[in-house]
């Protein structure tokens, strides 16, 4: 980034070094990842995966296996499918096609790794603002798709990222019809109550111009395995697959991946817990933050919360890390600045931890709030 601030959030190490504290001290809510260990079969899988041939050998280059598991959750073909070193590295890829098709549309705000991504390849972009206010209940219509299309590849994720703002199918499909290339993130969509029926995935048969990305990191909380797949034409993921590194994905990677996806019982169980989590505390979470003054919480379908401040919340967000909760620091997202800041939901208990430092931060601060987007 131009201005040297991190593209993601999680960078907990860091933070933990500047602030002289233990990232054990710390509570990460600039990462929105769930606040569960990863299911038993994954954690049992990668204990197995240790003890047996996945250190020492190298990994299927091919990721049959995984790919196969990926592919049976989602009735596709394996040849739809491709894994990745997390969603970051997919993306990489996606823009690298993207650059070679033309111009490329980025709503913003947005995730600042796509444009990361396209630099890499001298990528040309537009940006198109996206109206962040929205109307009650999900999905909500994609507020570009009237647009007449004036690039030819487009961006989106789903639900959005910063807003959280969940899109219906029937208000994304019309853009496969206006663009040489579609690229749609959905790193958050399962862990959103209704999401799954708002996926593109289904369209990707009869739509070659479209890519979905997806990413296991956030759904299982294992950031650090670094976990993603994308699913497209497969001469598009041939072609990406030629690009890449010989060995992308790790061998305990792909045992966890394959352990879990290879459980469709034990997922759609996950999944559900997850959701009723993100419903749960999303709506308690959102009501104790609407209580506190000075900032505005806007409503969200993910397991974050965007929140605008009258001024400034970067003492704030200082403020919080001195007691230990870190937040996200909105200023990488294009045309979001010093007065935004994104909460990743945590459990109760880590939600009413951000709670408490938010009340005695915000003591010292004026009291009138925000009334308007």
């Amino acid at each position: 980034m131009s201005n040297g601030l991190p593209p993601h959030g999680g960078n907990l190490s860091q933070e933990a070094r500047r602030l002289g504290m233990k990232p054990s001290q710390l509570l990460d809510a600039s990462a929105s990842l769930v606040p569960f260990r990863p299911p038993r079969a994954l954690r049992r899988a990668l204990a197995a995966a240790i003890q047996g041939p996945s250190l020492r050998d190298y990994p299927d280059r091919s990721q049959a296996d995984l790919r196969s598991a990926i592919a049976s959750w989602h009735g596709l073909d394996p040849e739809q499918v491709l894994a990745g070193n997390g969603a970051a590295e997919l993306f990489t890829w996606a823009a690298r096609d993207a650059t070679a098709i033309g111009l490329n549309a980025l709503p913003q705000p947005g995730f600042a790794d796509y444009s990361r991504a396209l630099a890499c390849w001298g990528g040309a972009i537009k940006e198109l603002p996206l109206p962040l206010a929205c109307g009650d209940g999900w999905p909500q219509p994609f507020p570009l798709a009237s647009l007449e299309a004036t690039t030819d590849v487009v961006w989106i994720t789903n639900p959005h990222n910063p807003t959280g703002q969940l899109w219906s199918r029937a208000s994304l499909e019309p853009l496969l019809a206006q663009y040489a290339l579609v690229i749609c993130d959905e790193a958050f969509l399962p862990l959103v109550p209704g999401g799954e029926e708002q996926s593109l995935l289904p369209l990707v048969d009869d739509h070659p111009n479209l890519v979905v990305i997806r990413s296991l990191t956030k759904l299982f909380a294992i950031a650090g395995l670094r976990l993603g797949y994308a699913v497209a034409a497969p001469d598009r993921l041939q072609r990406w697959q030629g690009w890449r590194d010989p060995w992308p994905v790790n061998g305990l990677a792909i045992a966890a991946g394959v352990a879990v996806m290879n459980d469709p019982v034990g997922l759609q169980r996950w999944q559900r817990r997850v959701q009723q989590w993100v419903q749960q505390e999303g709506t308690w979470f959102r009501a104790q933050l609407d209580a506190i003054p000075g900032f505005q919480t806007y409503p969200s379908a993910a397991n974050y919360l965007l929140i605008q401040g009258e001024q400034s919340l970067l003492e704030l967000r200082e403020q919080l890390a001195r007691q230990g909760v870190l937040l996200r620091d909105c200023r990488s997202f294009q045309g979001l600045g010093e007065r935004w800041l994104r909460i990743g939901l945590q459990d109760r208990r880590g939600n009413q931890r951000i709670l408490r430092a938010l009340q005695r931060a915000s003591a010292t601060r004026p009291s009138s709030r925000v009334t308007s987007f």
